[in-house]
């Protein structure tokens, strides 16, 4: 059996241009999901900020260096801005700068190194638990306006404490404060933070709950953001604030909290009403009562002289006549009505037996008509088809009936 080969001659494939090839590298690098989603670690060499706010800088390590844009916009919020040197965790997206035909990373965010591993423990823990519904706001539960107790969830020696107390004396000093003491810092602090939430849920008497820390570095804040502490605040019962920090510190407490306060003052001061906007309140309302009870005793006052003068005037003999002068124009009004609706009902009546005439059978017959019958049936006959010959009929005339046979 002879064996077919079969040959292609093959045409060579047209050249690109440099920009199509680059625009198809920049392509393929944007269509990378994890690429558009990347962490690298490097030391900052070469950092420019332009007269445009924009920063350009090189991260290399032993073995390579990789371009870095931080435009203007993001710089501008961001705490930190490296220098030479710096070790740093830079986030962002991989692309292309067709132009120059190099690949960079667009920077969106930005740490020293040091803390890069934490904080993506933390953006990682703040996603699943926000994708969970943890933070959601319909979760969240007003505070209450005028609380009794509240309880503080913190270190018995720090100063926050001492911030909380003095914040709470100087607004609303009929607060009573249960502290239930806590480590706030350590590998034993998010055990301790989470048992003092659950003997303060324990009780009846507690209306609000604050869980407070002074500032610190992001590690001397970690116990704020261990998961335990964060199902134990959304699970309180109680209404929680969270005031862990300074104004620009964040923490999972804070998200899952009802009500987060940069600092512990400030959880303080959220937490219970100013005795001096109370005061001021009470005398205002205290103000408009006295005016209000002033106006209403004018009114009454001329009420009752109107009633008086009223009365002077409306004797009973008087009040009497003007009540049967009206009942006489009431029968008077009744009886005029009346006869108009047996007018009415009589001339009606009149048109219904004028239609009635009109109608009856009986009219037709006095106009020279005459029903025709079956004698033996009773049926009316219509049409000729509707008799034979030699059937009996009986005709009714407008004075009577008469007996017929067709023929």
């Amino acid at each position: 059996m002879a064996q077919l080969s079969l040959f292609a001659t093959s045409q060579p494939a047209l050249p690109y241009t440099v920009s199509q090839l680059t625009g198809y590298i920049r392509r393929l690098l944007e269509e990378d999901a994890e690429l558009q989603d990347v962490w690298v670690e490097g030391e900052v060499s070469n950092f420019r900020r332009y007269t445009s706010g924009h920063c350009y800088f090189t991260l290399k390590d032993a073995g390579a260096e990789l371009s870095c844009v931080l435009w203007r916009s993001i710089a501008n919020g961001l705490d930190y801005l490296p220098t030479d040197g710096d070790a740093v965790l830079a986030h962002g997206r991989v692309g292309v700068y067709e132009t120059r035909g190099v690949y960079q990373l667009y920077v969106d965010a930005l740490r020293p190194a040091g803390v890069g591993d934490l904080y993506r423990q933390f953006e990682l823990l703040k996603a699943r638990l926000e994708a969970e519904g943890l933070f959601a706001p319909e979760r969240k539960r007003p505070l209450p306006a005028f609380p009794r107790r509240i309880g503080v969830v913190t270190s018995p020696d720090g100063a926050a404490l001492r911030d909380i107390l003095h914040v709470l004396g100087r607004r609303y000093p009929l607060v009573e404060v249960l502290l239930a003491p806590t480590r706030v810092q350590g590998t034993e602090a998010p055990a301790e933070i989470r048992a003092a939430l659950a003997a303060l849920n324990a009780r009846d008497d507690v209306d609000l709950i604050i869980v407070a820390r002074g500032g610190g570095s992001l590690e001397e804040l970690w116990a704020f953001n261990d998961e335990g502490v964060a199902r134990a605040i959304a699970g309180s019962r109680i209404p929680v604030i969270s005031g862990v920090g300074h104004e620009t510190d964040f923490t999972i407490a804070d998200f899952a909290a009802d009500v987060r306060a940069p600092t512990p003052s400030a959880a303080a001061e959220m937490a219970v009403p100013d005795r001096m906007e109370l005061q001021a309140a009470l005398e205002k309302l205290q103000r408009r009562l006295v005016a209000a009870m002033e106006k209403r005793v004018e009114r009454q006052r001329w009420a009752l002289a109107e009633q008086q003068r009223a009365l002077r005037h409306l004797a009973p003999a008087v009040r009497i006549a003007t009540a049967r002068q009206r009942l006489d124009d009431l029968l008077l009004r009744a009886g005029d009505r009346l006869l108009h609706r047996l007018a009415l009902q009589r001339e009606r009546l009149s048109g219904l037996v004028a239609r009635l005439e009109s109608l009856s059978p009986l009219a037709t017959l006095e106009r020279g008509y005459a029903i025709v019958r079956h004698a033996e049936s009773g049926r009316i006959v219509h049409r000729v088809d509707d008799v034979a010959p030699g059937d009996p009929l009986q005709v009714r005339v407008q004075d009577g009936t008469f007996d017929a046979r067709v023929t």
